[in-house]
């Protein structure tokens, strides 16, 4: 499957796969380093050490990336089950707690120093504004500074304070990285000029799921009927993630799918709010109704996301606002049909009809629909299921996504190389 074409932005680069290459697999050459130095020194500083997308990124960048080539290591503004699961993969991580932002940016200058680092690889709002002003506090010191990126990878929008000083802070980094093409335009909407920016998409690691198999305890484990169909959201139980229009359209899904059941999976500020929500949806057994079948579950935080998702019949993610929409990649990948809300990056990932379903925000009777159409129509859900998978596989690989910010990070090195260069030829 081609991707299609779309007119380049004036300095936007987009990756080869918008221009209708697939070269996930197609062996990569690269410049050497030049003579002074080993590898590349780069450090991810994450503003938050919980689970989500950016997390979720960095790790498939750091087990991914050429270790050969490059020294990468995990600097997190708190800690959490994201850098958690870094440093059981091996990574080097280190955590600053509960700092304000002032210690925050002394003590990365102060890592940063130490360890001679290339480039600082900023992710999210607070990493992007601790890490930014880190580095150039060191060139201010007369030390060297390193190569400034950020990946911007939020669709929130933010108070005019912190657009101001990102904005101010945009001239002063070196790279910006969009996930999507709707971040492209949230990082011009926002007046942050300056810098140059490229579109990279997140990746999906196609390896991780190639051999997945469903997790077959659900039913079990949660007393579902075995003969139920199970949907499931995989999300931050947070207000943007759309999990109260869900909710409001579950109950027009039953009167379709009576037998369907509703996985509320992750977990979040709004955990009390929703089930409050479900109880008087009846959804869930309350005081008024102790008798009231259970047509949710929420299960918290999960460890085995890819084996629940390869379980679930329809994916969904009826989010407000979203990046990209990781997760219903994921489930692409896992062949499992998807439905989604047209939002900020979701439309760049589904061709809708074709790969998945679109709905409007907000809209429980639309997305009812949708996941209703889903459940009673298995040939095509199968269709739009095996259409995703080939999708995500063409254009979303996680080493296409690695191989474009090794390329960024190439160029912290690019003026030692034609220093090199210029001595060799004298």
């Amino acid at each position: 499957m081609t991707a299609p074409s779309h007119p380049q932005r004036p300095g936007v680069r987009l990756p080869p796969a918008a221009l209708g290459v697939d070269p996930c697999f197609e062996p990569v050459v690269r410049l050497p380093l030049p003579p002074s130095r080993q590898r590349i020194r780069v450090v991810e500083l994450l503003a938050t050490g919980s689970n989500g997308g950016a997390q979720e990124h960095v790790y498939n960048l750091v087990t991914r990336i050429d270790r050969e080539r490059y020294e990468v290591s995990v600097l997190s503004l708190s800690g959490g089950a994201g850098v958690r699961r870094l440093e059981r993969a091996g990574v080097a991580v280190c955590i600053l707690d509960e700092m304000t932002d002032e210690q925050a940016i002394e003590a990365v200058a102060a890592h940063l120093a130490a360890n001679e680092v290339d480039v600082v690889h900023n992710h999210m709002y607070r990493a992007e504004v601790v890490g930014t002003q880190a580095a150039w506090r060191l060139a201010a010191a007369g030390r060297p500074r390193p190569m400034v990126v950020g990946t911007v990878h939020s669709s929130r929008i933010r108070s005019d304070v912190d657009r101001e000083l990102v904005r101010r802070l945009t001239p002063r980094m070196d790279h910006l990285i969009a996930v999507s093409r709707a971040i492209v335009r949230k990082i011009e909407d926002e007046g942050r000029m300056g810098a140059p920016v490229s579109l990279i998409y997140n990746g999906v690691d196609l390896q991780r799921y190639a051999d997945q198999e469903a997790c077959c305890t659900l039913h079990e484990e949660y007393s579902i009927p075995a003969e139920a169909p199970i949907v499931g959201v995989v999300a931050r139980l947070e207000p943007e993630k759309g999990h109260a229009t869900l909710l409001e359209a579950w109950p027009l899904v039953l009167a379709a799918v009576p037998a369907a059941h509703l996985l509320v999976v992750g977990e979040g500020s709004l955990r009390d709010a929703l089930e409050t929500q479900a109880r008087a949806l009846g959804l869930l057994p309350s005081v008024a109704a102790p008798e009231a079948p259970r047509r949710v579950t929420f299960t918290g935080r999960r460890d085995d996301v890819p084996a629940v998702t390869a379980a679930l019949d329809v994916a969904v993610l009826p989010s407000y606002r979203e990046a990209q929409g990781l997760s219903i990649l994921e489930a692409m990948a896992l062949a499992r049909p998807v439905v989604a809300s047209a939002v900020g990056g979701i439309p760049e990932m589904i061709d809708d009809g074709l790969t998945g379903l679109l709905v409007p925000p907000r809209e429980p009777a639309a997305l009812a629909g949708a996941i209703s159409r889903l459940l009673t129509d298995h040939p095509y859900a199968d269709t739009l299921a095996r259409a995703g998978k080939d999708l995500v596989h063409e254009r979303f690989c996680v080493e296409l996504m690695v191989r474009a910010v090794e390329s960024i990070y190439d160029e912290s090195v690019a003026d030692e190389r034609l220093v090199a260069g210029g001595l060799a030829a004298g």
